[in-house]
């Protein structure tokens, strides 16, 4: 059998670790509602699990979930046509985990550049989970047996090891049954950066608040915080090639770019030539009106979190009509008595 036997379906996940701002949104939440369609089935999930391989204050975590759920929707994400859920209600994704942590190789955790970035030399006393993230994380795409994931660099090499472990366990067990799944690469304009440093990512743990835009900022906070991002004296190159070097004008054309669907080229087609004085109003208008009423919709399905918990129950049952029959048939292929009774 070829590839093409895997329905067309999306899947990708975001932390719920609080304080979703800009760079969420235009990495990922803006990324997963142009592709809700016809033609891809989408699914998207609070992966609850995956934050606690770092300790998690347990009221923090329920409070950020929902948020996330409530960003989700606020930007877009329609819950009756995407299945929107957390990851802790679909329990096949922790299952189908421990399949994979006995297909995958030490060599390749240890390979993983996260694992170093994030235990450093303190490995020792790193969770488990921090390890394993990677094998979780491709259960999580292949429980349902995904064809395509939006993908950051941040990212790559965990797809790239998902690609490793389906393969493997298909030809471990001689068969074709999980999916060499696609990445989505990510455009050019969604890799936001710091407002007062563009070498940096943009970052919810940055010190200072001014460094980002978050997605509860109202409409007053985030002009300020555009107006007083990091520039530099020069007027705006009317190329691409003239923002090489000037990292704090590269990033505030992105965003310009990513907020309003066009091509870095096409806004410099526009704005080249330009001081700051007038680009950073056009660009704090620009981010008001996209970026407000998201900020006020959350706020609103915050007040009813009961609603929340019910869409994401709901989206659980979704995810599970899909999850439990994958689940079976690879407990049957590796041998699980009882399999196909369960």
């Amino acid at each position: 059998m070829t590839e093409s036997k895997f329905t067309p379906r999306v899947f990708s996940g975001i932390q719920p670790s609080g304080n979703l701002h800009l760079g969420n949104y235009l990495g990922a939440l803006k990324r997963f509602v142009d592709m809700q369609g016809p033609d891809m089935e989408t699914v998207y999930c609070m992966v609850d699990l995956h934050a606690i391989t770092v300790w998690q204050d347990p009221k923090e975590l329920m409070h950020s979930t929902r948020e996330l759920c409530a960003g989700f929707i606020a930007a877009g994400i329609n819950p009756e046509q995407s299945i929107l859920f957390n990851q802790s209600q679909v329990p096949e994704h922790a299952q189908l985990a421990w399949i994979f942590n006995c297909v995958a190789r030490m060599g390749w955790m240890q390979r993983m550049t996260q694992w170093k970035d994030k235990a450093g030399k303190n490995q020792q006393n790193a969770s488990l989970g921090l390890f394993a993230y990677p094998s979780l994380m491709a259960a999580d795409i292949l429980v349902y047996h995904a064809t395509h994931v939006p993908v950051g660099e941040d990212q790559k090499q965990h797809l790239e090891l998902t690609r490793d472990i389906a393969i493997k366990f298909n030809n471990d067990f001689g068969v074709d049954f999980f999916p060499i799944t696609e990445p989505v690469i990510e455009g050019a304009a969604t890799r936001v950066m710091s407002l007062r440093d563009g070498s940096k990512k943009m970052s919810k743990s940055d010190a200072s608040d001014m460094s980002r835009i978050n997605m509860t900022d109202d409409a007053e906070t985030i002009a300020k915080k555009i107006r007083k991002a990091k520039t530099d004296p020069d007027a705006l190159p009317s190329e691409v090639e003239g923002l090489e070097e000037r990292l704090e004008a590269r990033n505030l054309v992105n965003i310009y770019s990513a907020l309003s669907d066009q091509t870095p080229e096409q806004v410099l087609a526009e704005v080249g030539g330009k001081q700051f004085g007038e680009f950073k109003p056009m660009l704090a208008d620009l981010a008001v009106a996209k970026l407000s009423p998201i900020s006020s919709e959350m706020a609103r399905l915050m007040n009813d979190q009961a609603e929340i918990d019910r869409i994401l129950a709901r989206g659980a049952e979704r995810a599970r009509q899909i999850t439990v029959p994958i689940l079976r048939q690879t407990y049957e292929i590796v041998g699980m008595v009882g399999a196909g009774q369960n």
